[in-house]
């Protein structure tokens, strides 16, 4: 990790670019989704309740088991300052800015399927900025996509 952020750190267009594609995707899922919402709940589509809840329940399970968990960050086991600015400690794993982006990404599929598809673009993007920031390990960030797919997936199976 330290070496794959040593070499981002020698590539300012790079290492910036990680930065502004973090807080970018970031921002915008934090708009579109609730805006989502809103457009749900005006035109009173019943989907807005599966929209909401499985999202709502898993973003709870997955922020329980990362405080009870409470893996390190790659900068505190490395001692190095992470591109992405980040200071908080331990619950690394799963990495909820990835789990958030990909759980959003298929509520969207629900509603349209270039959303969707878009979202889980932008999320793979974010995965990586989350790794090669110095944020989260791979581990965190593959973990983080799968929680956000495999709930809808058995939603659409049953």
């Amino acid at each position: 990790m330290i070496k794959t952020v040593a070499w981002v750190k020698k590539r300012p267009i790079l290492k910036k670019t990680i930065m502004i594609l973090n807080q970018l995707i970031t921002t915008i899922t934090y708009i579109m989704y609730p805006l989502m919402i809103i457009k749900l709940y005006v035109a009173d589509n019943p989907i807005i309740y599966v929209f909401v809840i499985l999202p709502l329940v898993m973003f709870l399970l997955v922020s329980i088991f990362r405080n009870f968990y409470d893996a390190k960050r790659p900068y505190e086991i490395y001692e190095y300052e992470p591109i992405i600015n980040k200071k908080s400690l331990g619950k690394s794993f799963p990495s909820r800015h990835v789990f958030s982006i990909f759980v959003i990404a298929m509520s969207f599929f629900n509603i349209n399927a270039y959303m969707g598809a878009l979202f889980l673009i932008m999320g793979m993007i974010l995965a990586v900025c989350r790794v090669l920031g110095g944020v989260h390990f791979p581990k965190d960030v593959i973990v983080g996509a799968l929680l956000g797919i495999v709930p809808w997936l058995i939603f659409w199976a049953l």
